[in-house]
């Protein structure tokens, strides 16, 4: 479920993106959003998927339900093994350490402090994503059914601002995502550890 994330993300951000091309603009038709800085400008086609509006819908349709197929799986495990005890950022066990932890990735701190077998900020980072994604596919649902789904559409501002919180969530998931596989890479030793779950602490 984690690494399976990846293909799917991937193939949702290309399609997305070549969705993006039917009007690359952010902001109500006339009224542009001043800070989005590529008003116009489409994205390049090596990074598209669909070759065309329709055809890219449909990837990204039938991937999305596949990513929150995945997701409520794996949110049913955490919560029905109990591993989100270990696993999701509760604030008064894990603040501190965070912190700490960051003070040593900024060298401020000389030694880590303990992780068992998350640190705080594993924990934080892991949390945030999760709720990314969440936000992700509710956004995603009021673009798809706006009117059908007004109550969401309303709690977004309106599909406009639904389809900004929607690219600006995409761009940090995939921020989350690189960075992840880079780590990843530059650890090889833990990747067996993070497709099988490496050993159960009791």
């Amino acid at each position: 479920m984690h690494w399976a994330n990846v293909p799917l993300l991937a193939v949702m951000a290309m399609s997305g993106l070549q969705i993006l091309v039917a009007y690359p603009m952010m902001g109500p038709q006339g009224e542009p959003y001043s800070w989005y800085p590529v008003q116009g400008t489409p994205p390049p086609a090596w990074a598209r998927l669909g070759a065309w509006l329709a055809g890219a819908r449909h990837w990204h349709f039938a991937f999305a339900w596949f990513f929150v197929l995945n997701g409520l799986v794996y949110v049913a495990y955490l919560l029905g093994s109990g591993e989100w005890r270990r696993r999701l950022f509760l604030p008064r066990r894990d603040a501190r350490n965070a912190l700490h932890m960051a003070a040593y990735y900024l060298r401020l701190r000389k030694e880590a402090p303990p992780q068992d077998p998350y640190n705080g900020l594993q924990r934080f980072a892991y949390t945030g994503v999760l709720a990314l994604a969440f936000v992700e596919v509710l956004s995603g649902l009021t673009l798809y059914k706006p009117v059908q789904l007004h109550g969401l559409t309303w709690l977004f501002g309106g599909y406009d601002p639904a389809r900004a919180v929607h690219l600006l969530v995409l761009a940090l998931l995939a921020l989350f995502t690189v960075g992840h596989v880079v780590l990843v890479l530059l650890h090889p030793r833990a990747l067996a550890e993070m497709v099988t779950g490496g050993k159960r602490h009791e």
